[in-house]
């Protein structure tokens, strides 16, 4: 399960921001994942509970971005969406692809409680 690992790593950053801007708990934390990581909410949100138990960011929410795959293709120049499976160009039918978007994993942002 690469989520306990994905969870630990944002943990770490996140916990390491608020404790330098010295806030006190963190409250929301909002991440931006691409549909080509592959990611499965669910064990994501088991690795978020797990993981948080007695740090500041226990009880924080965890909102997760879904990004779509979007490609461009070599050959005729076309943007298009699509799944996780079906790259090829609805234009042209070439399998010529990049992908333009859909393996992002970042936080997008934290919010946090500061001491009175």
């Amino acid at each position: 399960m690469h989520e306990m690992s994905i969870v630990a790593g944002v943990l770490d950053a996140v916990q390491a921001s608020a404790v330098d801007a010295g806030a006190e708990r963190v409250t929301k934390i909002t991440l931006r994942i691409g549909d080509m990581t592959e990611v499965i909410d669910e064990a994501l949100e088991f690795a978020f509970e797990a993981l948080t138990e007695g740090t500041m960011c226990e009880s924080a929410e965890l909102d997760v971005i879904k990004v779509s795959p979007r490609s461009v293709c070599f050959e005729c120049g076309e943007e298009f969406d699509h799944d996780r499976f079906h790259r090829i160009c609805p234009a042209c039918g070439s399998y010529e692809t990049q992908l333009l978007q859909g393996r992002e994993l970042s936080i997008e942002s934290i919010e946090v409680e500061f001491p009175d």
